[in-house]
């Protein structure tokens, strides 16, 4: 009797030990025999494998270790483009498509994943809006109408307003779900560091700890070291010579503009004829520029200063977004600048055609 007493124990163990949460995932692809399936997530800058299965009739298990939280990954078909993206936590997952439709699967077993296809499902409306006025924007420009594009630069414009208050009161409204962390860092691009702030305070302190709102603290704490009224951050970088120039060297001229761009950048391109006019107007006043380019390619480079007659200095470490000096003043979206007084100090921040020629002219006044 003991010794049945004691098996039921190490069964009852046994039982409870392999019903720990775990997650699961049966795909259900139509069109796939024999292809192995990848399940990857994204850690830093790389995409890892974390899981794969062989697909057999269209059919393939995936059954995996427990996942610490609920998190965004992608199911790709083999070494193709063909891939969805889905929440994964400790639960059963069902994913049903069509090879050809994968992108499309119906996805069902995640509560996180349900939460995210009712956040997209509430932006959809004015997504699809928004995407219908970029292209009649796009037809405008191209067709030389300025009036037009104008007219419907702005209804996008009120449009992703409208969008971003839906998103902020995502977050607000869903302090303890999973998709919070990833609709918060999206909206922190546009967002002052006291803003990303409030909006992270109120989420549940399990979200709180998880490492993209850890990753957001720590950016908030490098803005608020490069915010207006503080010393500007020194760096030295090379220029297109090779030459290495400390940011301290420029220090000094009345006004100095440390203007964050990169030759593949439209928006900057666009932008650099309103930085050249300031320039050309108020260089001698006791204006000029820092240029700090990320590029990754010298050549493009060059060539993009000498076509937009980009008179100044220039430096780059040619490292993309992993620029040095555009981590050091959390730079995550170019055009961005910083204005420099004399002294060094931050004084204005991202400040754009007009706004950059008004804010000079108010320094070191108009034309003579």
């Amino acid at each position: 009797m003991k010794k049945v007493i004691y098996l039921f124990v190490i069964g009852a163990i046994m039982s409870s030990c392999s019903s720990k949460p775990h997650y699961t995932i049966k795909g259900k692809i139509d069109g796939s025999d024999s292809i192995t399936f990848y399940l990857q997530k994204r850690e830093g800058n790389k995409v890892v494998s974390i899981d794969s299965a062989i697909s057999k009739k269209g059919a393939f298990t995936m059954k995996g270790g427990v996942i610490d939280y609920p998190q965004m990954i992608q199911l790709v078909a083999g070494n193709t483009r063909k891939r969805t993206s889905f929440y994964l936590e400790n639960s059963e997952i069902s994913v049903t498509s069509s090879l050809d439709s994968l992108f499309n699967a119906k996805i069902f077993g995640s509560k996180t994943q349900d939460e995210y296809k009712t956040y997209i499902d509430s932006n959809k409306p004015l997504s699809d809006l928004y995407s219908r006025i970029i292209i009649k924007y796009q037809s405008a420009s191209q067709s030389g109408n300025a009036a037009g594009a104008e007219l419907f630069e702005k209804q996008g414009d009120s449009i992703q307003t409208e969008m971003t208050k839906l998103q902020k009161n995502f977050v607000r409204t869903h302090p303890s779900s999973y998709v919070s962390p990833s609709v918060a860092v999206g909206l922190s691009y546009e967002m002052e560091a006291e803003e990303i702030e409030s909006m992270i305070s109120g989420l549940d302190t399990a979200i709180a700890a998880l490492p993209q709102i850890k990753d957001l603290r720590a950016r908030v704490a490098v803005m608020k070291s490069v915010s207006v009224g503080q010393k500007a951050p020194d760096f030295t970088m090379s220029d297109v010579n090779g030459n290495p120039v400390a940011l301290s060297s420029k220090i000094g001229s009345k006004l100095l503009l440390i203007d964050f761009w990169a030759s593949w950048c439209n928006p900057c391109r666009q932008e650099n004829p309103n930085v050249v006019k300031t320039y050309n107007e108020f260089h001698k006043k006791g204006f000029d520029v820092f240029g700090v380019s990320l590029d990754q390619k010298k050549e493009g480079w060059v060539k993009a200063i000498a076509d937009d007659k980009l008179s100044w200095t220039h430096v780059s470490d040619l490292q993309y977004w992993n620029n040095s000096a555009a981590k050091l003043y959390a730079v995550n979206s170019i055009p961005a600048n910083f204005l420099l007084d004399e002294t060094g100090k931050i004084i204005g921040k991202n400040l754009r055609g007009e706004a950059l020629y008004k804010k000079v002219t108010e320094i070191l006044g108009g034309k003579k």
